[in-house]
């Protein structure tokens, strides 16, 4: 490929010259990763895994590879010249003062807050007018800043808080109990919580879930048994009483509880996958109380958001895939007695409470709309947002006059603001300090057709100006699964791509919630091909459109968005120059034998169902479709070493089967981050390298030799 590169005009507008400055080739000498002959039988048919012994991420031997991959690996990018330039602009970007939306527990306003580049946010707090303190601060929880903060919650009068911390990015969870006032420990630390949230009954004690905690490696976890327990304050964790799980006909892989806001409820939620749940209410108030059903099969999405007295307030997707809010009574709280409060709509509601009233968000072709409703199902207002993009928050405690809401898109860094809940007028509360010019930037919602002929709609966002000569750097985006909803937000490492002349583009794929449940499962099983031809089609269409070429094109995605990018390098290799698949679920065969992989069956289904699904997922999974003498476009997988939501494992095999069988001269890498996990609470200078690497990577094997507009470097370097 011709070294074309990119060079600076003026500050509104970038186009491509050509530069004859032969780039560096940078030699690459992969280790050998040896294979073991295993071999596994699925419906007659034999399938090979030379590489099972990789998923022993505790062992000798995989820690051994791990290191050479890391230092293979870093060889190449410590050679990319301009690699640290973009760790020096990552940098100086990030280092903002940071700014959560304040929430009131007891006296207390309480918000997050980064400084800057601290590794993790902070905990502040604030009386009235006096001056803030600090109530936590994670980053003196560890030496190396990898112990995060993973959850805090207040018993109803602010005077004892629960938090939660993660070691080393890992799903399991340790729970600390302190005195608001004093922030003193008021007992020993609870441990091995995993997947759960922390439901305070009275000062009395408080509710959590867990599993039984494997011995050695991660991989032997029982996932169907998950528990919920009670913990009553001032006793050790063994003696916490078993409130839900275990038993033969309530073995669930999600379990959680929650307490309605008058301490009224125990609210039960048991799911056996990612999607539909059963649902149990208890009494409290009655000393003989049992859980009531009110949800005995998994078929749809329910969960209690308020109550008045007995009347219970319900939202669910039940016989409305875009939800709704339903009332019962407490005393007969079935399905079939539900009574439609607020009905669904053709836009998927997303609903909050707060100072008495709902807030029920809408998300219009992935955009925020918010209405305002009276506990009589009375529409009071549509609150007119600050622009288009994503609003969150809209919520509260019943008795609150105001509360916080934050706003955000792809080129507006997040502003939270002030909301008067009787007139819905609102101020900006906060607003940050960035040496970023949104007004240079411009999004652009386009609606393309994929291979079926649906719709799906992108969200195109680069600097204005933009000249469509089909070389501008581009990172598509997509995750595509589990009902989950990618709607515009702004990025720090986006806006570093987009200074330099970068497309960022972002489809809504179906298998995601954009579109409800009827737009999830068009994504899921013997339908998940439509979502990697949804993503082709996006990509296509960006190519089309001039916006890019397949060699200036980078596909980008994290966890099932992992998976999305090894299926579709695999499926349609000559599609992008570079790859990027993050902590993804490669190996489709085995992952729902790892940690909570099993729960993730109604996404993918498994090989063990029926033969049909054995050969669908053989058919597209990553592992087994890297194919002898195909020339891939330059990878760099990344994952961490212990992750224990998506093995690692799976990111080894599929860069081992890369290594062996790429025919072509582009690189393919593994970057381990070591004492890492799934990727939250992944301390910022971790990820400010990690994304130095990941940009210089793809910009270096696009053919740049120094960054595309060397303007925005030295007048922040000036």
């Amino acid at each position: 490929m011709k070294n074309l590169i990119p060079c600076f005009l003026t500050a509104a507008l970038l186009a491509a010259c050509t530069n004859e400055a032969k780039r560096e080739p940078i030699a690459v000498n992969y280790p050998t990763t040896k294979k073991v002959d295993t071999i596994d039988t699925y419906f007659g048919t034999d399938v090979q895994d030379p590489y099972r012994w990789l998923e022993d991420d505790r062992s000798a031997e995989t820690e051994a590879w791990v290191k050479e991959q890391n230092s293979t690996t870093f060889g190449f990018l410590d050679n990319i010249p301009f690699r640290d330039d973009l760790k020096d602009r990552l940098s100086k970007l990030w280092n903002y003062e940071k700014l959560g939306s304040p929430f009131k527990e007891g006296d207390y306003t309480y918000f997050y807050k980064n400084d800057g580049l601290q590794n993790q946010y902070v905990v502040y707090r604030q009386k009235g007018d006096e001056e803030p303190e600090i109530f936590l601060n994670p980053n003196t929880f560890s030496e190396d800043g990898t112990t995060s903060l993973a959850g805090l919650r207040f018993t109803k009068d602010g005077s004892l808080a629960t938090y939660l911390i993660s070691e080393g990015g890992s799903d399991w969870r340790k729970a600390i109990v302190i005195d608001t006032e004093t922030r003193e420990i008021v007992e020993d630390t609870l441990v091995d919580i995993k997947f759960s949230g922390i439901s305070w009954r009275g000062k009395e004690g408080f509710y959590y879930s867990s599993y039984d905690k494997p011995k050695g490696s991660e991989l032997s976890a029982k996932t169907d048994q998950h528990k919920v327990y009670y913990h009553k304050l001032g006793t050790p964790q063994k003696e916490d009483e078993l409130v839900y799980g275990g038993k033969p006909l309530e073995k669930h892989r999600y379990v959680g509880a929650s307490v309605t806001e008058d301490d009224r409820f125990l609210i039960i939620s048991a799911s056996v996958s990612t999607s539909g749940n059963k649902l149990f209410i208890q009494d409290l108030e009655d000393p003989n109380g049992l859980l009531i059903p009110m949800v005995e099969d998994t078929d749809s999405d329910n969960y209690i958001i308020d109550n008045v007295g007995p009347k219970l307030y319900v939202v669910t997707n039940r016989n409305a895939p875009n939800q709704k809010i339903v009332t019962v009574d407490a005393v007969n709280p079935s399905h079939e007695n539900w009574v439609d409060f607020i009905a669904e709509t053709e836009n998927v509601l997303s609903p909050n409470t707060g100072g008495g009233y709902f807030f029920a968000e809408y998300m219009v072709d992935a955009i925020s709309k918010v209405l305002q409703y009276d506990y009589d199902g009375k529409l009071v207002r549509e609150v007119k947002l600050p622009g288009v993009g994503s609003a969150s928050g809209f919520g509260g405690k019943k008795e609150d006059k105001e509360f916080y809401f934050s706003f955000t898109n792809y080129n507006t860094p997040g502003s939270s603001y002030k909301y008067n809940v009787e007139t819905g007028e609102y101020e900006q509360y906060w607003k940050p300090e960035i040496d970023f010019n949104p007004a240079d930037y411009e999004s652009t919602q386009v609606f393309y057709t994929s291979k079926d002929g649906t719709k799906v709609p992108m969200i195109i966002t680069h600097k204005k100006g933009l000249v469509l000569n089909g070389k501008n750097p581009t990172i598509l985006y997509g995750y595509g699964g589990f009902n989950i909803s990618l709607t515009p937000s702004f990025s720090i490492v986006n806006a570093v791509w987009m200074e330099q002349g970068g497309v960022y583009a972002v489809p809504n794929l179906r298998g995601g919630g954009e579109y409800g449940k009827k737009w999830h499962d068009a994504g899921i099983k013997t339908k998940k091909q439509n979502v990697f031809d949804d993503f082709i089609a996006a990509a296509e269409y960006l190519i089309a459109k001039n916006y890019t070429s397949s060699e200036y094109l980078a596909i980008r995605g994290g966890s099932n968005g992992g998976l999305l990018v090894g299926a579709t390098m695999t499926q349609r290799p000559d599609l992008m120059q570079v790859a990027l698949p993050a902590v993804g679920v490669m190996d489709m065969l085995r992952y729902h034998t790892f940690t909570a992989g099993a729960g993730w069956a109604y996404d993918y289904g498994t090989a063990e169902e029926t033969e049909e699904m054995f050969n669908y997922l053989k058919g597209y999974s990553p592992v087994h479709n890297v194919k002898e003498g195909v020339s891939y476009p330059a990878t760099l997988v990344t994952t961490g070493d212990h992750d224990d939501r998506v093995v690692p494992a799976h990111s080894f095999k599929f860069a081992a089967e890369l290594q062996e069988k790429q025919a072509g001269e582009a690189p393919t890498l593994i970057r381990i981050e070591t004492n890492a996990g799934h990727g939250a609470g992944t301390p910022v200078s971790k990820t400010i390298e990690q994304y130095a690497d990941i940009f210089g990577f793809t910009l270096y094997n696009m053919g740049y030799s120094e960054l595309p507009n060397q303007a925005v470097l030295k007048e922040f370097k000036d």
